[in-house]
């Protein structure tokens, strides 16, 4: 898939925004063809070079921007070429999704299988063990701790769970 193409995907967009966040979101929407210098970048974008720097290294970090060094043989001075590799960003975001899954289901199981407190003056919320600790009592202002039904909260999450379930193409059967 082309820059231009993926470039174009709102989900893709938020994507690299949450990796480079505002400041480093014109490095990543501006990915060349060839080899590119963070100097050249820099210059291009109008961006502190800094600002460059972190962005492609960011880049980097995910797989989505990879360097070659060359050294200037008459000053010694270091000089790191760019290219973007762009085409892994389908399998990032798949694997962000079946991250995020597994943590819904772990949070769920924990929802599940713990009883909790709350304080309604405070907001605080208690496991059962801790609230026991407190006498049922809010450490914070004295109130009475009441019990909290979370079914809806563990309802939700098995919610954003089926919608992932739905947008994540189906596991190999060796992975399953």
């Amino acid at each position: 898939m082309a820059f231009e193409e993926l470039l174009e995907d709102p989900v893709i967009q938020k994507y690299l925004h949450e990796l480079v966040g505002p400041q480093g979101m014109p490095v990543a929407a501006a990915p060349h063809d060839g080899e590119v210098t963070d100097e050249e970048l820099a210059e291009q974008l109008d961006l502190e070079l800094n600002t460059v720097r972190r962005a492609l290294f960011i880049l980097y970090e995910n797989d989505l921007a990879q360097y070659r060094r060359l050294r200037d043989e008459d000053s010694g001075w270091l000089t790191y070429l760019w290219t973007f590799e762009y085409d892994s960003i389908p399998e990032n975001l798949e694997s962000e999704m079946r991250r995020l899954r597994s943590a819904l289901e772990a949070r769920k199981e924990y929802e599940r299988t713990h009883e909790f407190y709350l304080c309604g003056t405070c907001s605080i919320r208690f496991e059962f063990s801790e609230a026991m600790t407190f006498d049922f009592a809010c450490p914070e202002c004295g109130s009475t701790l009441e019990a909290l039904d979370n079914q809806q909260l563990i309802d939700a999450m098995d919610h954003r769970i089926d919608e992932l379930d739905e947008e994540l193409p189906p596991l190999p059967a060796e992975l399953d």
